[in-house]
């Protein structure tokens, strides 16, 4: 039995946020729980936007995003902003995933909505006070923070509602993360120009309003989130009917699991597909207007900014369309099976960009490109079904939690390969397409190691099952 906490015991958590206050009465219609999950995931998926902020954080001083004053912060320091976010969202996730399964979602999600919306608020300081510091500590750590609580605080749930839909059910949710751009992205340009006469570039108060929206929106899925009884099944469902190896019989705790090389294949896994996701992503923009410029498809016929705009906010449906796409098709298919289409499809497709943009074919690019961040989206929500197939139900967020250091990884591995590798090719003088081949074929060979991991996989060894029935910790799980 666990050491009962204070903040576990006191008055307002057994009135209100705890775990025993969300347990679903009989008749319960489980369908109303992916919502509340769903308004945790698109309010969070701002981060994914962040780049909206950009050129006007560089131009507070100046005020001319195309004239900097010297005192104006840098895109490389504005960048590392949404760096220490995403590396604060692995490790969070990490960290407090124990903690998320003994108190149940409703607080989890609680605390993800305060931290989330005060990163904004203190971030509305840094920028105020043109301070790097309190940006970095206020939207980066604070708001991470929440990223990493608020992502996996309705995973374990959905899972437990939906044992023979898991890929549909994750699905559902962490598609709200890819698709979170196309509302926080649109937004923050409206607050901005509504705000522009009162401060430079209207970003500050920009932030005040963002962080009050957002914690009010988030406010749906910590009041509506329910948890299923610990007897209740589907009607009709018999477990394991999917007669796959891969699905386990007994559960795994999140201190067990972290030894098992099932999890640390998964870990690869997903490090490398999200590195190479964020290979396309990170470059989207310049990307296309470089590969296809005037000067390679003639005067007057290159592609644009607002045209390559375009392709950013198509890249962002195919993220959010695919998270649900290929995980519930997982469902069918298994999970092994699917992240070996990713990858195996993903190597193919990633290798062909360069000669795509090398014979200027823009449509079949958008479309390879379109492909790939789908499968990209697709990893990301097949996983947390891949991890419940292994271990078990039991601490499955928690170890969700976990695996997500290789996102942080890769949140920080994917944007200085393609940098390092773009700015080496400039160097010899490559422009266009040809300055962004090795990128590709480099990630191509990521996706590669990926594949390999994959196919690795094998069930979980019976010496890592929990002995006898789990026991609910303190508060419950």
């Amino acid at each position: 039995m666990a050491t009962t906490s204070i903040l576990d015991s006191s008055p307002a958590s057994t009135s209100l946020l705890d775990r025993s206050r969300t347990i679903a009465k009989p008749g319960y219609n489980r369908w109303l729980v992916p919502p509340a999950a769903l308004a945790i995931h698109l309010a969070i998926g701002q981060a994914y936007a962040f780049s909206v902020f950009n050129k006007p954080l560089g131009s507070l001083i100046s005020g001319d995003p195309n004239a900097p004053a010297p005192t104006d912060w840098t895109a490389g320091q504005i960048g590392w902003t949404f760096s220490i976010a995403i590396v604060l969202l692995g490790l969070s996730a990490a960290i407090f995933g124990k903690w998320l399964e003994r108190v149940g979602p409703r607080k989890a999600m609680m605390a993800a909505s305060l931290c989330f919306g005060g990163g904004f608020l203190i971030g509305f300081l840094g920028v105020h006070l043109h301070s790097l510091a309190l940006l970095y500590f206020g939207y980066g750590f604070v708001g991470g923070i929440g990223l990493g609580i608020g992502y996996i605080s309705p995973v374990s749930t959905l899972i437990k509602w939906f044992p023979d839909r898991k890929g549909v059910a994750t699905g559902m949710a962490i598609m709200g993360f890819g698709g979170g751009a196309m509302i926080g992205s649109p937004l923050a340009v409206a607050l901005m120009n509504h705000f522009k006469d009162s401060a430079p570039q209207g970003v500050a108060p920009t932030f005040i309003a963002m962080g009050i929206i957002y914690l009010l929106f988030m406010q749906f899925g910590v009041w509506t989130i329910r948890v299923p009884a610990d007897d209740w099944a589907p009607a009709g469902y018999v477990p394991n009917a999917e007669h796959s190896a891969l699905i386990t019989t007994g559960n795994v705790s999140a201190d067990n699991a972290i030894k098992t090389p099932q999890f640390w294949l998964l870990w690869v896994v997903l490090l490398t597909n999200v590195t190479a996701g964020i290979g396309v992503l990170e470059t989207a923009s310049p990307l296309i207007q470089e590969t296809f410029s005037d000067k390679f498809m003639g005067s007057g016929r290159g592609v644009t900014a607002a045209a390559a705009a375009g392709f950013v906010g198509l890249l962002s449906l195919f993220n959010l369309l695919g998270r649900f796409f290929w995980s519930s098709a997982s469902d069918k298919l298994g999970r092994k099976v699917a992240y070996a289409i990713y990858f195996g499809l993903g190597i193919l497709l990633y290798a062909l960009i360069p000669t795509l943009g090398h014979n200027l074919q823009l449509t079949l690019y958008v479309v390879v490109a379109c492909v790939i961040i789908s499968m990209y989206g697709g990893g990301f929500s097949t996983a947390p079904a891949y991890l419940s197939d292994l271990f078990g139900k039991y601490q499955v967020g928690a170890i969700h939690g976990r695996l997500l250091t290789a996102w942080s990884t890769a949140g920080v591995l994917g944007p200085l390969i393609v940098h390092n590798l773009h700015e080496s090719a400039s160097e010899k003088g490559l422009t266009g397409a040809a300055a962004y081949q090795n990128v590709f074929y480099t990630m191509a060979g990521l996706l590669a190691v990926g594949l390999i991991a994959d196919l690795l996989v094998r069930p979980v060894a019976e010496r890592y099952y929990e002995k006898g029935p789990v026991t609910i910790e303190a508060g419950g799980h």
